[in-house]
């Protein structure tokens, strides 16, 4: 048996902090429609049997019925795949959810939020969906998975030995019931990073990336269990992001600044974040900034940089700026929160700016 498996999809995601300008989120959905269209396509191609959508297929506060109506119209144009959806922690089979009020195409199961157990020809196919947005066990303990010629397979959402990992019940599943369960196949989704480490226990990763917290390349596992399994990576996003780091120490002006950053040699797919480090000697807004930068693969500018002054040596002076300074310096000592002290450091710059 052929199969598909993508998890982490979030169809119609806000991707509030992916870029400082406006129109990325929107190129980013655009981007989502395309890679879904893609896998449809390979589907088509290689008479795939099955797909597996392990979870986060949308965003469950921000998905349109337009999004929804497009994902099953591609569901259409593969009515000889049957599709198996384990609903997650963001497209939970809540009351109101898509998955319950919307007339889905034939070939679409959508597991409920118990364990079901499905008898196909040639494999038993389990699965269990979200009713909410945490989940504290699913119950996996007490299935029992029956051992024969066919290969069992489950397609589920949660955090593999997530106990140990993460603060939020997000269905956390142990590795070690999982296999003495017998499972084939576990075709797990929510976490992006793709991860074989158990090659039957496996995360696809995220179909496309959602940000500079997920670098390197994205996309689905191709799967075939004609006796041993056997699975690919496929990467479908044509977009990569990566991280560019600039260190501000010997840069004497904003000019400078610019003019380094537009000779940074960067591909035509990659979609870029500089970070800027060290010592600044110069005020930074990395809005303003961003305007003058040539490249439009820029999307993002950190700033992560500190005031390049001997403060304490300021602070002894017996001069406006030494007062100045000396109150600052006492209320950053006696600051504990990050963003607040962020405040504060640019707060002292400004002022030793407008008091030179």
């Amino acid at each position: 048996m052929k199969f598909i498996h993508i998890a982490d999809m979030h169809f119609d995601s806000p991707f509030v902090n992916l870029s400082d300008k406006d129109i990325m989120g929107d190129l980013r959905r655009l981007e989502q429609r395309k890679v879904f269209k893609k896998i449809i396509e390979y589907i088509k191609e290689n008479n795939i049997e099955y797909f597996f959508i392990s979870g986060d297929l949308y965003e469950h506060k921000y998905i349109k019925q337009s999004s929804i109506e497009y994902i099953n119209n591609l569901f259409k144009e593969i009515p000889k795949t049957k599709i198996y959806i384990a609903a997650g922690n963001h497209d939970p089979k809540v009351k109101n959810s898509y998955y319950n009020k919307f007339n889905w195409n034939e070939n679409v199961k959508i597991f409920d939020s118990f364990i079901e157990k499905v008898e196909e020809s040639d494999c038993n196919i389990y699965g269990y969906s979200f009713d909410d947005f945490y989940c504290n066990d699913c119950g996996l303990g007490d299935v029992l998975v029956e051992q024969n010629e066919k290969p069992n397979i489950l397609v589920i959402h949660g955090n593999l030995d997530g106990a140990k990992k993460d603060d939020k019940p997000y269905n956390p599943i142990s590795k070690k019931i999982l296999l003495e369960k017998g499972f084939d196949y576990v075709a797990l989704g929510h976490i992006h990073k793709a991860d074989y480490e158990y090659k039957k226990i496996v995360y696809p990763g995220s179909t496309i990336s959602l940000g500079f917290d997920e670098l390197g390349k994205h996309g689905m596992i191709v799967g075939n269990l004609d006796g041993d399994l056997k699975l690919e990576f496929v990467p479908l996003d044509d977009e990569e992001f990566t991280i560019s780091e600039i260190n501000v120490d010997n840069l004497g002006s904003k000019e400078e600044l610019i003019e380094t950053i537009n000779s940074l040699n960067i591909n035509p797919n990659e979609y870029v974040e500089i970070v800027l480090v060290g010592e600044r000697n110069f005020e930074i807004d990395k809005y303003d900034i961003l305007k003058y930068i040539q490249n439009d693969r820029i999307i993002k500018i950190k700033d992560e940089t500190k005031v390049a002054r001997n403060l304490e040596k300021i602070a002894n002076e017996s001069t406006l700026r030494g007062l100045f300074v000396k109150e600052m310096i006492e209320k950053l000592e006696s600051e504990n929160d990050v963003g607040k002290k962020e405040i504060l450091e640019k707060a002292i710059e400004i002022g030793l700016d407008a008091l030179r």
